[in-house]
């Protein structure tokens, strides 16, 4: 072996990760090879790495399979909105009491969510052949070229032949010669190499995002549960907020609906009429929807008596305001540049309750934004606990005064549980995994484990796990830092709340919400989310399953 013999190559050449960044260490050491050993050793080194696997005709096939079904999702959709249209009479189905003109409405929409999600399916694969395709023939070409170099370069020297004192001019003239071509070669090579490993890695994480995405808006589907009828179960799914894009601001998230379905199935004869009862009884189909995410929050039927008294018959806007503390608009994913002051976004949401931003300290001044980041995420997986802040004891209140001071008092309690610093002045890592196992696991059903990713590899790599969280509805916080020149750290913590694409929406805990790219996380960019202090991703809390 050759120059990286300490690095334990097999274990560093078993991610694409790990194999991207050792073909560009090579990109940068193969120029710089001062003899031929040591260039053999280097592409030897480089030829390490297996080749991009994967059967393209495989892919190509499973896609056209994929696109195949659009067509039929379309004529589904087509003859339900037919029936839609006709004018059906005001009659009731389902067992939670669904009217059926709405349920053949919503009908419709999962036809076009099944339709969008074969043909993204089918686009993504698609787009991972191509791209696998082309990472395959650059690196047969990369290994012909470095092939080339060793023919080049001839045998390895033995001990006598290092020394050049035997040589003549001409033969030192020949070996120079010999060497640089061979470097020529390899470098290149190598650099055809590297190009195919990013291509191949940058394809399948892109492909895994996408089918990730496209599953769980799949979201009819997620609830597995006896206990509804199929129209019940399609209501539920299709339920969104009153405000904001639609598709942005379901209430019952992929991980919702399976864990209220496990949950329904567990209850008892008891439980089961009661719980029945309550979603019969109520109003709005969001009102619905809250009562289940509830459930799948881990609250028991009594309790979600109580918080259905609290909450009955208030129409959608309400209860958008009072139990769902983010909400994302249609146009949020606008680019329209940053402030050239500070780096940050332009295009900002602001979450807030009637004007009272949902922020650290009440007005993003305080240092208490990792409990601040945790109290909001229970917050939105758990509509009894956010009413708990927006409403007061009675539920019902409507008072952002009171509420900052809840809010307030609620950010320093968890601030004191994470062992955070005085003054309400930040928390180290292990108070932050401490409180997020505490607060927002019971809720969402995962516990949540610390990954440090304090460089771009690292960062890269752990991307399809947050981006898979997301698209589930877990939100996952990460902090993010950056140093003056004067050596001056900064540090804050922020979560993932959206994926859509190759964009992440960021809620800040100074108040709003935006959206970065891929690269913006990956490559220290994350000043776009909060301002020029803090650029880099370093650490973030992944929910386990």
């Amino acid at each position: 072996m050759g120059f990286l013999d300490d690095l334990n190559p097999f274990g560093a050449l078993d991610t694409p990760a790990g194999r991207r960044s050792w073909l560009a260490d090579l990109c940068t050491s193969i120029p710089k090879a001062g003899n031929k050993n040591d260039l053999l050793d280097r592409i030897d080194d480089a030829l390490l790495v297996s080749a991009p696997a994967g059967d393209t005709a495989t892919l190509e096939s499973l896609g056209k399979r994929y696109r195949g079904q659009v067509d039929k999702a379309g004529d589904l959709h087509d003859r339900v909105d037919k029936v839609a249209r006709k004018g059906l009479p005001e009659v009731w189905a389902g067992e939670t009491s669904v009217l059926a003109s709405d349920g053949v409405a919503a009908a419709a929409r999962a036809a076009t969510r099944m339709s969008d999600a074969f043909h993204g399916g089918a686009k993504a694969l698609h787009a991972l052949a191509d791209a696998l395709g082309t990472a395959k023939k650059q690196d047969t070409d990369g290994r012909a070229k470095m092939q080339q170099a060793k023919q080049r370069l001839g045998p390895r020297d033995g001990f006598f032949d290092l020394g050049s004192l035997i040589l003549t001019d001409q033969e030192k003239a020949e070996r120079k010669a010999a060497l640089t071509a061979g470097r020529t070669l390899a470098a290149d090579g190598v650099g055809l190499m590297h190009q195919a490993a990013v291509t191949a890695d940058d394809a399948v994480r892109a492909a895994a995002r996408d089918l990730n995405k496209w599953a769980a808006e799949a979201r009819t589907g997620k609830m597995h549960t006896g206990q509804l009828s199929a129209v019940d179960r399609m209501m539920l799914a299709d339920t969104s907020g009153k405000d904001g894009a639609a598709d942005y601001n379901e209430i019952l998230t992929a991980s919702d609906l399976e864990r209220s379905g496990r949950a329904m199935d567990r209850l008892s004869a008891g439980d089961r009429a009661r719980m029945d009862q309550l979603l019969a009884g109520a109003k709005t189909p969001q009102e619905k929807a809250y009562l289940m995410k509830s459930l799948a929050a881990g609250h028991g039927v009594k309790d979600i008596e109580a918080f259905d008294g609290k909450i009955h018959g208030k129409d959608a806007a309400w209860l958008q305001r009072h139990l769902s503390p983010i909400v994302t608009e249609g146009d949020s994913l606008k680019d329209m540049g940053t402030d050239p002051g500070n780096g940050a976004n332009v295009n900002t949401d602001l979450q807030s309750f009637d004007g009272q931003k949902w922020a650290q300290g009440g007005d993003g001044q305080e240092g208490t934004c990792v409990a601040s980041t945790t109290v909001t995420a229970r917050a939105m997986v758990d509509p009894v606990y956010a009413l708990q802040l927006t409403g007061g004891p009675s539920g019902r209140e409507d008072d952002p005064t009171a509420f900052r001071q809840r809010l307030i008092a609620e950010q320093h309690r968890m601030h004191v549980e994470g062992h955070g610093g005085a003054n309400w002045d930040g928390m180290d890592l292990k108070g932050q995994s401490e409180i997020s196992n505490k607060e927002i696991s019971p809720e969402t059903g995962s516990s949540y484990q610390l990954h440090e990713v304090r460089d771009a590899d690292s960062r890269r790599g752990i991307l399809p796990d947050i981006e898979k969280a997301v698209a589930d509805g877990k939100p996952v916080p990460f902090d993010a830092e950056g140093y003056d020149a004067d050596g001056t750290r900064h540090g804050h913590s922020m979560m993932i709340v959206g994926q859509e694409g190759d964009k992440l929406e960021i809620y800040n805990p100074w108040g709003q919400t935006t959206w970065v790219s891929e690269d913006d996380f990956v490559n220290g960019g994350m000043a776009k989310a909060s301002d020029s202090r803090l650029p880099g991703a370093y650490a973030v809390h992944l929910p386990q399953d």
